[in-house]
């Protein structure tokens, strides 16, 4: 049985019988799973206190009593999921164990699967898609042992289809709501991985970014998120926008379990020829509670633009690393992003339409086989798919002309991509830096589906990792109002991966400033 789960509204109904999602609704035979990382999982499950199809069945049954308040989770295969989970039990009972061996997935719904479980990027055209072959990152996660729960939603088309839109929605999916108050916004496209691993809902999840979609979310809801190098995870298989900055990465409620899921997920792929040898690294190796002493640690204050909320969790921060031994460089300007934003949006036009394209004309089933086909999907089905928002993403990246080989694409992304690498190569360079800190988000704001998203007054630390190709860790480290989740990012230069982790691990372990949602319908 396929459990097909959707709501269009954004106010969150009752829901009869609802126990309190916080506690006990977490604990699986004395095992808070909101506390308990994935290594925890795999030593009780090796000791025999439950196996992977308790394990399993209890993330179904926690996804039924409380995604009706969220709307993170679209789809899942119990049936096929508790088969896997079978023989992950068998497997470990016969002395084999993967990475992940047992431990319950939730994938971003624009990560190809095969079988029941469809891969739509949050649109109706694509119900009738049937990839051939599952996306390499979930071919290394069977390999690894995991079982793969369904999808989570996302921001329709990864948010790439109009400007004014808002987070967290899509057609197949409705409205994700963010779990510490659930008027307010989730951000980001990876929206529905984020809250559902806030929520407790898998054991971990997966995200997509292009440009913040990972980060933004995880900070956002409270978690953990990666955003690793471009070629570090393979990318086939995942509904694209742009082959120069799409990456996936794990999202999860600790660094534990994000260096844990990289490190079974990276690998070199011949699908994607961005993957080259010599990426692959020991992630739980880094990990490491006294990392942080001895590091030169740069801060980018100025991405908070003047937020007195985040420059408080910024200072938070900052004394944190001080106080575990780290020299902070503080205040410092990433020089030449002022100029990144324009030719990275031309560049991302034409991307979009080459790319998408191409993964249309590549994936079996019914449904449009080019951008064009989809833009007039939406103008016939327009009661549903454009009921909140339009499509002008869409309409622009199809003015272009797809052609990579353009002259004019072709320096748009030169600019973008050299100006972004400049910007942290020069500054990590002259400062000797080990990595630079900056904010992750701001206060998350009421959601509106006419009037979209609202990033007034916030500058993103997104774009230099994400233009440049380099990696990214964003961490929680404090509340906005006491209630609602701000994070900070820790980035660095290409497969600095092993040196973020234990940073962010550090940083971690010294505040333990997570807290479980609260699930409130609005502020006081």
């Amino acid at each position: 049985m396929v459990a097909l789960i959707a709501g269009l509204s954004v106010a969150p109904t009752a829901h009869a019988g609802l126990e309190d999602p916080r506690h006990p609704g977490t604990v699986l035979r004395g095992l808070d799973l909101d506390r308990a990382t994935v290594l925890d999982l795999q030593r009780a499950m090796d000791r025999g206190r439950f196996d992977s199809v308790t394990l399993t069945r209890f993330y179904l049954d926690r996804i039924r009593a409380v995604d009706p308040l969220l709307h993170s989770v679209v789809q899942t295969d119990p049936a096929a999921a508790l088969k896997e989970a079978e023989r992950s039990d068998r497997r470990r009972r016969h002395g084999g164990r993967g990475a992940l061996e047992g431990i319950p997935v939730l994938l971003k719904d624009n990560i190809d699967t095969t079988g029941r479980l469809r891969t739509t990027a949050g649109s109706l055209a694509l119900l009738g898609s049937r990839p051939a072959r599952e996306a390499f990152l979930v071919e290394r996660l069977r390999a690894a042992g995991a079982v793969i729960l369904g999808k989570a939603n996302l921001s329709e088309w990864a948010n790439f289809r109009s400007s004014p839109s808002s987070s967290g929605w899509s057609a197949v999916g409705g409205q994700t709501n963010n779990p510490y108050v659930l008027d307010r916004n989730p951000c980001g496209s990876s929206s529905g991985s984020a809250v559902a691993a806030a929520a407790t809902l898998a054991a971990v999840t997966i995200g997509t970014e292009t440009d913040g979609s990972i980060v933004c979310p995880a900070g956002a809801n409270g978690v953990v998120g990666i955003k690793p190098t471009i070629g570090l995870v393979s990318r086939a298989g995942v509904i694209p926008i742009s082959a120069q900055q799409d990456t996936a990465g794990p999202i999860t409620r600790n660094v534990t379990d994000a260096a844990a899921v990289l490190e079974a997920i990276q690998g070199v792929d011949p699908r994607d020829p961005a993957t080259e040898p010599g990426g692959e690294r020991d992630y739980l190796g880094a990990l490491e509670p006294g990392a942080l002493a001895g590091k030169r640690i740069g801060v980018w204050r100025s991405a908070a633009a003047g937020d007195q909320e985040v420059l408080a969790t910024l200072d938070a921060a900052v004394a944190t690393l001080r106080a575990r031994g780290a020299t902070v460089v503080d205040d410092l300007e990433l020089e030449g992003m002022d100029e990144v934003g324009e030719p990275e949006f031309t560049a991302l036009l034409t991307e979009f339409k080459h790319d998408l394209n191409a993964y249309l004309a590549a994936t079996p089933g019914r449904h449009p086989g080019d951008l064009a086909g989809l833009i007039a999907f939406n103008e016939r089905h327009a009661s549903t798919e454009l009921r909140y928002f339009g499509q002008e993403l869409f309409q622009q990246a199809q003015a272009t002309t797809g052609d990579l080989n353009d002259p004019a694409y072709r320096a748009a992304r030169e600019k973008a991509t050299s100006l972004a690498r400049q910007a942290i190569d020069s500054v990590v360079s002259a400062n000797r830096l080990d990595a630079v800190l900056a904010p992750t988000n701001a206060r998350a704001w009421l959601t509106d589906l006419v009037k979209g998203d609202d990033f007034s007054g916030f500058v993103s630390s997104s774009a230099p990792p994400a233009v440049s190709g380099y990696p990214a860790i964003t961490v929680p480290a404090g509340y906005a109002g006491d209630v609602l989740p701000l994070g900070v990012t820790f980035f660095g230069t290409r497969f600095s991966e092993p040196t973020l982790i234990a940073l962010g691990y550090a940083f971690e372990q010294a505040t333990k400033a997570r807290k479980p949602p609260t699930y409130l319908r609005t502020l006081p």
